[in-house]
């Protein structure tokens, strides 16, 4: 088990910006972006050294998601955290003894705090929400977005394809629930897959997704930031679809005795029939032609599998 913290690291710029938020580990089993936070903080301290024209407008600050579930490697102690930002019920959570709450209950309470506090001592006009995951099927990177224009003109700064129609297929994620409405400042969410969860290569793609970032939210300018960055996340997504969107997902419950069939990797296709899982009923088939996308091969999740279609 290991001790952290909260804040993984913060730099403020010399110049007005927006609040860019980097969380790692929404789900404690994904290391990979806590990682990546540190990297890119630490690279942000040495680049006015290195570089004396550089300046960073704005502030970048990186949080751990799921803290205890962290600590412990897990996915999560007591339910996903990644479906239960709900700003219902919010104002009744702050109203109970927290020792009576779940586990994910308290870090809701404890994120959104902290989120608030950064919003209230920076006064940004707009706030960047990057949410860093890793999937536990090898293959594609991906980012998820809301289907708006300026969101999904983000999303492709990052090099990777966007996978549209989530919100619809999911409930109590960071995109539901960190907007300008809820906020009370324009605030865009935006989730970026940088690849399986131990893979070496997943930090390296997370870096390179956080600076692209940066880049098209004109924090850093590009002439001053080494292009690789981008040529990692280009070139992974080379063989990729740029943009898909969900037609199926395919829902779990603990006692459904799911286990998915070995060897499947994100974005591969499948064909309407094909048997890709069991389940406690027998085969579980894919109800239409389409690529899947994260497999489930980890112990905890409610998420069997997704099924997207490529938009042309």
């Amino acid at each position: 088990m290991i001790k952290a913290n909260r804040i993984i690291g913060h730099y403020e710029g010399q110049e007005e910006g927006p609040l860019f938020i980097c969380l790692g580990a929404m789900h404690g089993n994904e290391p990979a972006g806590v990682r990546a936070i540190e990297l890119v903080v630490k690279m942000l301290e040495v680049e006015p050294i290195r570089n004396p024209h550089f300046r960073y407008r704005g502030n970048f600050v990186g949080l751990v998601g799921n803290l205890k579930a962290y600590e412990e490697g897990k996915r999560y102690l007591d339910k996903d955290l990644n479906r239960s930002f709900d700003a219902d019920k919010l104002s009744f959570l702050e109203t109970q003894d927290p020792q009576e709450l779940d586990n994910e209950d308290r870090e809701f309470l404890e994120l959104d705090r902290e989120v608030r506090v950064l919003i209230a001592q920076y006064q940004p006009s707009k706030v960047i929400l990057l949410d860093l995951h890793t999937t536990s099927s090898h293959g594609g990177i991906f980012t998820i977005c809301r289907e708006r224009e300026e969101d999904i003109e983000l999303g492709a700064a990052m090099h990777a394809p966007i996978v549209l129609g989530m919100l619809s297929g999911l409930k109590g994620t960071t995109l539901h629930y960190f907007t300008t409405e809820n906020m009370g400042v324009e605030t865009i969410p935006i989730t970026f897959e940088s690849g399986q969860h131990v893979e070496g290569l997943s930090v390296t793609r997370a870096v390179a997704g956080i600076i692209n970032c940066m880049k098209a939210i004109d924090s850093v300018d590009s002439d001053v930031v080494e292009n690789h960055h981008e040529e990692i996340l280009i070139k992974y997504s080379e063989s990729l679809p740029r943009v898909t969107r969900l037609i199926e997902r395919h829902a779990i419950a603990e006692n459904d005795a799911f286990v998915m069939k070995p060897g499947f990797l994100n974005f591969q296709s499948v064909a309407k029939g094909e048997v890709v899982a069991t389940d406690k009923n027998g085969p579980v088939t894919v109800s239409e032609n389409g690529r899947l996308l994260m497999p489930l091969y980890q112990l905890q999740g409610e998420d069997g599998f997704f099924l997207v279609k490529e938009v042309t």
